[in-house]
């Protein structure tokens, strides 16, 4: 078996278990929007950058509930969640021109879920070799911008919603 190693995700891991509260629900509840790096807040849910993003642009749909899964979700938290996931997938379009997308939940921490009991949608640009050399052999992640940029970028277009 092949292992590939993510040492980038070390000090997101470490951490995790030493968040007193969960980190989703501080950020529903702080007015601190650029510091947190939230783009938007609707009704049920809001858009966040990831912290620890695979690639520039990866953004995170939040719901303003504690719940971990989709079952948890009322119909309207839904709509609202998937209505932003097509909004995040334009701004990414307009502003990096990804070649495709991820979009999808890690439901429990054995599924890759960070965040296990807060559920929320990553919504990742893709690009044809974004995954190169230095990801897989050199084992670090090449992110060309800094998080600040990458939001002032993208903020002009959540301020439409």
């Amino acid at each position: 078996m092949d292992r590939l190693w993510t040492p980038w995700r070390f000090d997101y891991i470490r951490s995790v278990d030493k968040e007193t509260t969960c980190v989703f629900c501080r950020i529903a509840t702080e007015s601190r929007d650029e510091e947190n790096l939230v783009l938007f807040r609707g009704s049920h849910s809001f858009i966040v950058m990831n912290l620890y993003p695979y690639t520039s642009g990866h953004l995170l749909i939040v719901t303003h509930r504690h719940i971990s899964f989709l079952n948890d979700a009322k119909p309207e938290e839904l709509s609202e969640i998937i209505h932003l996931g097509q909004h995040c997938e334009a701004a990414l379009r307009k502003e990096f021109h990804p070649h495709g997308y991820n979009m999808g939940f890690n439901l429990g921490r054995s599924a890759g879920a960070g965040v296990e009991h807060h559920l929320h949608m990553h919504v990742l640009p893709r690009w044809t070799g974004d995954s190169n050399f230095v990801s897989v052999v050199g084992e670090t992640r090449v992110l060309p911008e800094e998080l600040p940029n990458t939001y002032r970028r993208l903020l002009p277009h959540f301020r439409k919603l």
